[in-house]
């Protein structure tokens, strides 16, 4: 049989992103829904998660892998952080309280 062709080369290429990594976003996202319902950090001020950014990347940093109250990882806390900064961004959104 022959090769089919495909032409894809100038398509993102969704097979390049590690999709654990953002299963545990989703888990992040999950953990949050639960606690203070679905998209409420959308109505969060943005620095707000710049300093929780900040608050996890500083304890991964020294050492500490997950969260104590979500038991989850602090670097898919900051990654969930950095999600909601460019969201922000991407919609233009300046929340301040």
């Amino acid at each position: 049989m022959e090769e089919g062709r495909k032409f894809d080369e100038d398509k993102l290429r969704w097979d390049l992103l590690p999709i654990d990594c953002v299963e545990d976003v989703v888990k992040i996202l999950t953990f949050g829904a639960k606690k203070y319902g679905p998209n409420n950090w959308q109505g969060v001020d943005a620095d707000r998660y710049f300093a929780a950014l900040m608050r996890h990347l500083s304890a991964s940093r020294q050492g500490e892998l997950n969260d104590i109250e979500s038991g989850l990882s602090h670097l898919s806390h900051a990654l969930c952080n950095v999600v909601f900064l460019l969201w922000f961004e991407k919609h233009n959104i300046n929340n301040k309280e």
